[in-house]
């Protein structure tokens, strides 16, 4: 039994939360498709059914206890996957089994490949917005053109991704955090274009709420792995405002002002505040091979 899980080449890794319209359907079409990859359902303790429709429809199912999160369905994953790689897939119908072959054709270039979100997926206009914004941030952050940094189907190296399971949340915020961490410790990153459709069932995420707290999480995960490309704008920032507010109370006024030296001193304790941030990232990813 052990020998045989030792050649199991693929797993596919599917967290799932009160899923039990679409976690039947998505374990068989992938069991049709790859019979020899493991299907591993992380059950985040649905008060459904879905435990029981992803054991019948053939998955091997890892159960929490109780609603913990995405992030934590994914660490419990990649603890328990038997596969050399994992590709990590929503549970919900939103992406086709049939594009894990397309994920799979970069494994041995890439690092991490990421399916990409299209114009043409049925995705909301808010959620398009803000995945935009988003991007954009990363992208600025990372030195590198973020195409997806939400989405949820990836493919990684089993190995290589369980250095990272300490720094991930136990959210939604896994998809953001693995990326930036990849590509913050010279990991490759490919994006390759998929198409989704609308879920089956309810969201989990609520507009208001998780959009205020994704953009927390993403300026957390930003100043986590890259603080002077946040700290430095800023303290840029203070120090402009500074000198022009001097120059202007120096014509107005012929002085020097107490404002204007508490903006420089601002500018220059957040750069400092950086440069140790900046430290301390760094002394994080000794610890990453």
């Amino acid at each position: 039994m052990d020998e045989k899980k030792k050649k199991v080449p693929v797993t596919i890794l599917l967290p799932a939360y009160n899923e039990e319209l679409s976690i039947g359907t998505t374990v068989r079409r992938i069991r049709e498709l790859y019979p020899n990859f493991e299907i591993l359902v992380v059950d985040d303790g649905s008060t459904d059914t879905t435990l029981q429709k992803a054991m019948e429809a053939g998955a091997n199912v890892w159960p929490h206890p109780y609603n913990i999160g995405n992030g934590a369905a994914i660490k419990s994953g990649l603890r328990a996957a038997q596969g050399e790689w994992v590709v990590m897939m929503d549970a919900d119908g939103q992406h086709a089994p049939e594009d894990i072959a397309r994920l799979l054709d970069h494994k041995d270039t890439f690092d991490m490949v990421v399916g990409a979100r299209s114009s043409n997926s049925e995705t909301a206009m808010h959620r398009d917005i803000a995945n935009t914004v988003y991007n954009w941030f990363a992208s600025y952050v990372t030195k590198f053109k973020v195409e997806d940094l939400t989405s949820g189907f990836r493919l990684v190296r089993l190995s290589t991704a369980r250095q990272f399971i300490y720094l991930l949340p136990n959210t939604f915020s896994y998809p953001s955090t693995l990326t930036m961490a990849y590509l913050r410790s010279g990991r490759s990153v490919k994006y390759v274009p998929i198409e989704t459709k609308y879920r089956i069932g309810k969201s989990k995420i609520k507009l208001f709420q998780d959009g205020t707290r994704f953009f927390l999480i993403i300026t957390k995960i930003a100043t986590l792995f890259s603080p002077l490309r946040v700290f430095l704008p800023i303290s840029a920032a203070f120090f402009a405002f500074a000198l022009a507010y001097y120059l202007y109370t120096f014509v107005t006024m012929g002085r020097f002002t107490n404002m204007s030296a508490m903006l420089f001193n601002s500018s220059i304790i957040i750069f400092m505040i950086g440069l140790v941030a900046e430290q301390i990232s760094q002394m994080r990813y000794d610890r990453v091979e």
